[in-house]
């Protein structure tokens, strides 16, 4: 790209993370897919994975960039064109001209998206950079709400929020405007990312998180474990790795992955580029994801060494021309011997077909699961209410649950404390901003099975309070 970012890290290691120039343009170069076994996505998708690139719109034009792109990819993620100063370059005013036609590219080649990034300290416009406090807390959210709602359905796995850890020994978090607004700003925005694409899965994302023996690593980790024992909605942790001479692969990069797998979370390689491109080191990291049951695939960070941001340093798997390198035939290898995971991944494997574009299920994301049968003797239907408050505001995920008999509509009922305002909602109608407000399904989430629920929710100002829904059928 053409933008570099050196980050320094403990004992003076230094690590790299992908972002560059923001770019547009597009054009489509219809290609046949290659049989499983010869390309790294069909590869991959034999053991129930994803082998893919981040992607710059402004070469979508380049048509030997997108022969070797639609051939070898299964997944894709915008280079920089979902960032928050693409997506958000004043407040209010989303812009989606530079992402959509990625999207559109990847989905119309039966490739699946990643989505970078909804929350981060780095590429702000400088309408966020200005702000503090509430201000920029309920913006951030509203960031977040509004551009995973834009790709509800056509996500695979988000990177909610982007390293949010402090390089160094220390393990805590970095210093920035976003947790500045209060150590809970990570679990605000996966909550309402949750509640904005309730199909996605939701991911950590950070660099210098590989060897499991350093600070940084065990600071996200605890992050983790506490989010998991907490039902937190994150389903996943991005290790970016970045690797080079100075930030080398670990031999304990296996050991990493699988423990935080442990946890209960899937884990994906987001940005991988190596120094060099040696084939033993590209084969490892591949082998050591082939290993472990919960690791979803391999995203390399661009497709040729000249469309990488750190191009001088040759780190990808085709050189400038376009040719194949060693380190790609080592990657083909190793995926081709791989075996798939004697217990396999309790998360469904990536489909080979695009994402669908119906709305999402009417069920509820898996992190709490809708009961089984109806409550007893109930033959309406019944609301709950999850709060997550801060100071100034707040965001409301309310469940309706259908009794013995299934729903065909429903209306549901809640009065908001004095002082508490409506800002924006996702998955119902409402008529009212505050006091006394009524919400009813929209066209997708109306009919609901006996026993079965579904989700509203809604980011409001002031206080929450204790909220007491009620609810009806329509």
């Amino acid at each position: 790209m053409s933008r570099t970012r050196w980050k320094a890290a403990s004992r003076a290691v230094i690590a790299l993370s992908g972002a560059g120039a923001l770019a547009a343009g597009m054009a489509l170069v219809l290609v046949t897919p290659a049989s499983a076994g010869t390309t790294l996505g069909a590869s991959a998708a034999e053991k129930g994975r994803y082998f893919g690139t981040a992607v710059a719109a402004n070469k979508l034009s380049d048509s030997a960039y997108t022969t070797i792109l639609n051939r070898e990819f299964n997944m894709v993620t915008a280079e920089n064109e979902m960032k928050i100063d693409a997506t958000e370059p004043q407040q209010g005013q989303f812009r989606y001209t530079q992402a959509d036609p990625i999207v559109n590219h990847a989905r119309s080649h039966g490739m699946q998206v990643r989505g970078h990034t909804l929350a981060w300290h780095g590429q702000q416009p400088g309408w966020m950079q200005g702000m503090e406090g509430t201000a920029l807390r309920n913006a951030m959210l509203n960031h977040v709400t509004q551009v995973a709602t834009h790709y509800r359905g056509q996500i695979y796995s988000w990177d909610v929020v982007n390293e949010a850890f402090a390089d160094g020994n220390s393990g805590g978090r970095r210093d920035s405007n976003l947790q500045r607004t209060g150590n809970d700003w990570i679990e605000a925005a996966f909550r309402a990312a949750r509640a904005a694409d309730p199909g996605a899965k939701l991911c950590y994302n950070d660099y210098n998180i590989d060897n499991w023996t350093w600070a940084k690593t065990q600071g996200v980790y605890n992050m983790v474990r506490d989010f998991k024992a907490r039902g937190v909605p994150i389903d996943c942790v991005g290790f970016q790795s970045h690797f080079n001479n100075d930030s080398p692969y670990v031999s304990n990069y296996r050991t990493t992955l699988s423990s935080f797998a442990a946890l209960g979370v899937d884990v994906q390689i987001t940005e991988l580029d190596i120094q060099g491109a040696p084939a033993n080191t590209y084969r490892s990291v591949t082998e050591d994801c082939l290993a472990v049951a919960r690791c979803n695939g391999i995203t390399v960070w661009g497709i040729r060494d000249s469309d990488s941001w750190r191009s001088s340093q040759t780190p990808l798997l085709f050189n400038s021309s376009g040719q194949k390198k060693a380190a790609y035939d080592a990657v083909l290898a190793a995926l081709n011997s791989g075996t798939n995971p004697t217990t396999p991944p309790p998360t469904t494997p990536p489909p080979t077909t695009p994402p669908p574009t119906t709305p999402p299920p009417t069920t509820p994301p898996p992190t709490t699961p809708p009961p089984t049968t109806p409550p007893p003797g109930q033959t309406g239907c019944s609301a709950s209410v999850t709060v997550n408050q801060w100071n100034g505001g707040f965001v409301a995920n309310v469940r309706v649950t259908a009794g013995s008999s299934a729903l065909n509509g429903w209306t549901v009922t809640l009065t908001l404390p004095s002082g508490a305002t409506v800002t924006n909602a996702w998955s119902a109608d409402r008529s009212g901003n505050s006091g006394t407000t009524n919400w009813t399904n929209v066209s997708y989430n109306g009919q609901v099975g006996a026993g079965q629920s579904t989700e509203f929710g809604f980011q409001g100002t002031g206080t929450a309070g204790t909220l007491t829904p009620t609810c009806a059928p329509r």
